[in-house]
């Protein structure tokens, strides 16, 4: 790590959990504190219990390879019922109100050209002992909010400062 810069925060994330939905304002206040220097970066772990969490990501990674990921996640997350009770015509609605081309959108879901990335999302995830969302890693240290997010934004900050201070 370069001295004075942060560690990369992992945002462990399934975009139908409700409580990533409110693990989002965490986001937020991190990004508020922190700015540009602390990188945050969404990891998929779609849930099987979700049904339309794996294209949710998959249409995610589409919009951030049309440079408009965060807002795309930020507003679908705001709409976690409306996509559980109606799927992938609300991937196309948001895509469409945060500026990304829909059409593009819809062509990725069915040509699978992000499966290989959330696929290895949820295989790293596995591997390092992700088993709900929200999850958080920084600097090598697992921080799970699946069971309860209470403290959470705290030892998250408290393992920023204390990456920022070595």
């Amino acid at each position: 790590m370069i001295e004075g810069s942060l560690p990369r925060l992992e945002f462990w994330c399934e975009l139908q959990c409700p409580d990533c939905r409110t693990a989002l304002a965490d986001v937020r206040t991190l990004r508020a504190r922190y700015g540009d220097a602390l990188a945050i970066e969404l990891r998929h772990f779609p849930l099987e219990k979700h049904k339309h969490a794996y294209a949710a990501a998959e249409a995610a990674e589409e919009a951030f390879a049309q440079g408009l990921g965060w807002p795309f996640v930020e507003a679908l997350l705001e709409r976690v019922e409306d996509l559980e009770a109606r799927g992938t015509e609300v991937l196309l609605e948001v895509a469409r109100e945060v500026g990304v081309d829909a059409e593009e959108v819809d062509t990725a879901l069915v040509d699978g050209r992000h499966m290989l990335t959330v696929d290895a999302d949820q295989a790293e995830g596995r591997a390092i002992g992700v088993t709900g969302t929200p999850t958080y890693v920084i600097a090598g240290q697992r921080l799970d909010g699946g069971k309860s997010q209470d403290g959470l934004l705290e030892r998250v900050v408290a393992a920023v400062e204390a990456a920022k201070a070595s």
